[in-house]
């Protein structure tokens, strides 16, 4: 296995006439780890040392300004100078300093930038403070500086979403002050310092003006006791981790109503409470996770053919979706219907969804015009002869996904990657109808397929790895995250989630209500409960499915035997006013005659024990997903529930989840509901049971 190395990390300095450049390249993304830190510490002392020295210029590479702090050090001790020191040290230098960033001003990185008194940016430069993602608060000045330089309110936005900004919008909240379109970016961002200095040195030049003391954007929070909560309560409510959320907000606040360095030292606390917590912990196992699901096992990234051309079967919600997801990264796609009127339709949703982003700002008008002229309709399978990879987004039968390839196999090049959006069906088995099963493999989008990040690549029995790779890379061109998994029902997500599903429709017969076990769930953090997530999607689409595969799930079946769907209907689990939705008494009295029917006595049930029954099998299931070699390491299992699935990010994932409280007090707890239940598909599976754990394939180690 190779290894990549890295050049030593240094910090040049190049003397330009009265302004001094500071470029560091510490690669990869010029992180701001100890011995980084302590080269800039020693770059700004031999500057401060030579008089003729009027002006600083602290730049990165084309890469990377600084993608922030190294994560490696979050947790344990820290030698020599901080990143807050560092920082300060920066702010308090004599003479002015200009940041010119270039790539990614991330963190920490965007902390010392804001640091500098001046900040030029190139075109294609990234900005923000992703630090929530992380369970975690900016910790080196950024909850002070950045509402000094961006006024309150864009402030709290930043911080409290995570959310990065380019070079534009950084110029209109007012954090860059120019943007420099040069091929050579440190020279302009020379000329730029330079051009800011009086003709001859003399007393007018004066000490730079710090970001601590620009008050001038923050002066209306200030006076107005009350206003950050006030500009945060929207956001708050959106956090996906609630506990960095208020921190962050307390810091802020601080910084604004009692001063710079209360603020400075209140954030300071928060941000080492932070960087301790489980939450955290949490997100730094997923970030890990998540960049391990880039490198799964026989992926030869380098093997990737380019898409020039796709295409999309089916212009429904999906398969709009998808389009609109190619589109969007300026792929050119095709959309493949049977109709005139449903391709008619299909498309002028998608150009709706457009319009909508328009009016919401996240896109202009013009974009949209352009993202919509790369989609083209037709009714012809032959009009797919230059696709590179087709995406079938048909109804979810396999006679139908068969029919369509092999329609595709006589329609398209023999090398194009044939792809099915299947989310339960046997890929192998769709693989079959074409003349070579290796161009085939799943691509299972989740619905808005151009919002939601999670892609399941599902590698098929004969798949090969170009096919993979191509799948793989394309899945990160459309800005998803890819995640290799194996064929079996469900793959990993849907599998799990189907376990979830009896044991919350058990949960009904035995004693609960839906709107209990919903609380119980948004309680350990999801957004949305089992059943009104059922409602939402509709009951009907279920029961359809179990009556074609001959199942059953008693109290769901009797809800749609009753015409309640869900939402559409006004009534399913809950009773609905438009989106509004209440218990229902008589979905009580179907639960209760169902229960009768089905000889069960019902009981009060806690919610420590709905909380267990609805988790821990879904661990379980997991392991046996590991054991199968489905999913190939438990956090590709995490990373699919918390990007597809809407687990709580700082809980880490069902598999996190089971390390966080016990592996063996999973275990112990299962036996005990199989007892009580007499349900044996709840008895713990090796993974929770082995001594030491066992590794990925599912083997004790």
């Amino acid at each position: 296995m190779s290894t990549t190395t890295h050049p030593t990390p240094q910090a040049a300095i190049t003397v330009h006439g009265p302004v001094a450049l500071i470029t560091l390249e510490a690669p990869p993304v010029n992180a701001l780890g100890q011995s980084v830190r302590q080269l800039l510490a020693n770059a700004l002392e031999e500057i401060r040392a030579h008089q003729a020295i009027r002006a600083v210029v602290l730049t990165g590479t084309d890469r990377a300004f600084s993608a922030g702090a190294d994560i490696t050090e979050f947790g344990g001790t820290t030698t020599g100078i901080t990143l807050p020191e560092l920082v300060d040290r920066l702010e308090d230098f004599p003479v002015p300093v200009t940041a010119a960033i270039a790539g990614v001003a991330l963190g920490g990185g965007l902390e010392l930038a804001m640091a500098a008194h001046s900040r030029v940016a190139h075109p294609d430069a990234t900005l923000g403070l992703p630090e929530i993602t992380l369970g975690i608060i900016p910790g080196a000045g950024g909850t002070g500086m950045l509402p000094r330089l961006v006024g309150a309110e864009r402030a709290v936005d930043m911080i409290l979403s995570g959310r990065r900004i380019g070079t534009n919008t950084a110029v209109e909240y007012g954090l860059v002050d120019a943007v420099l379109d040069s091929g050579d970016f440190a020279g302009a961002a020379v000329a730029w310092a330079a051009s800011r200095l009086p003709a001859t040195p003399g007393p007018t030049e004066g000490a730079p003006t710090r970001t601590r003391d620009r008050t001038e954007k923050i002066a209306d929070a200030a006076a107005r006791p009350g206003t950050i909560a006030e500009l945060a309560s929207g956001p708050l409510r959106k956090a996906k981790d609630p506990y960095a959320a208020r921190a962050a907000v307390e810091a802020i606040t601080a910084g604004i109503e009692e001063g710079f360095d209360a603020g400075a030292t209140a954030e300071r606390r928060l941000f080492l409470e932070r960087v301790a917590s489980p939450e955290a912990a949490a997100q730094r196992h997923l970030f890990a996770a998540e960049r391990a699901t880039r490198k799964p096992a026989g992926l030869d990234a380098t093997s990737a053919r380019d898409i020039g051309q796709a295409a999309v079967i089916g212009a429904g919600t999906m398969g709009g979706g998808i389009a609109l997801a190619l589109a969007t990264s300026g792929v050119p796609v095709i959309v493949v219907e049977t109709r005139q009127e449903a391709l008619d339709r299909g498309l002028a949703q998608v150009r709706r969804n457009l319009d909508v982003s328009v009016s919401h700002g996240s896109r202009t008008s013009g974009q949209a015009d352009e993202q919509f002229a790369r989609i083209t309709g037709t009714l012809d399978y032959a009009d797919l002869a230059a696709a590179d990879l087709v995406i079938e987004a048909a109804f979810e039968d396999l006679d139908v996904k068969k029919d369509i390839f092999t329609r595709l196999d006589a329609n398209t090049r023999p090398d194009t990657v044939l792809a099915t959006n299947t989310s339960y069906l046997d890929v192998d088995a769709i693989a079959a109808t074409v003349a070579d099963p290796g161009r085939v493999l799943g691509m299972h989008f989740f619905s808005p397929a151009n919002v939601m990040e999670l892609v399941e690549v599902v590698r098929g029995a004969r798949t090969t790895p170009q096919t993979l790779a191509t799948a793989v890379a394309l899945g990160r061109r459309l800005g998803k995250c890819p995640v290799v998994v194996g064929v079996c029902h469900g793959f990993v997500g849907n599998r799990m989630l189907e376990v979830r599903g009896r044991q919350a429709e058990a949960l009904l017969l035995e004693g609960a209500l839906p709107g209990q076990v919903d609380d119980v769930l948004t309680g350990f953090g999801f957004r949305m409960g089992p059943f009104a997530m059922a409602d939402m999607a509709g009951l009907d689409i279920g029961w359809r499915n179990r009556t074609s595969q001959g199942t059953s799930a008693p109290v769901s079946d009797a809800l749609c035997e009753a015409g309640r769907f869900g939402q559409k209907t006004g009534s399913g689990f809950f009773a609905y006013d438009g989106r509004e939705r209440s218990d229902d008494p008589e979905t009580t009295r179907i639960i209760e005659r169902v229960s009768a029917e089905q000889g069960t006595d019902r009981r009060d049930i806690g919610s420590e024990e709905i909380l267990e029954r609805l988790l821990y099998p879904m661990v379980n299931e997991g392991g046996r997903i590991l054991a199968e070699g489905i999913a190939e390491r438990p956090g590709d299992i995490d990373v699919i529930w918390v990007k597809g699935y809407n687990w709580p990010a700082y809980r880490g994932g069902p598999m996190f989840h089971a390390e966080a409280v016990g592996r063996a007090h999973v275990a112990e707890r299962l036996v005990h509901h199989a007892e009580a239940t007499g349900d044996e598909t709840l008895r713990p599976v090796a993974w929770l049971t082995a001594p030491g754990g066992v590794d990925g394939a599912g083997a004790p180690r």
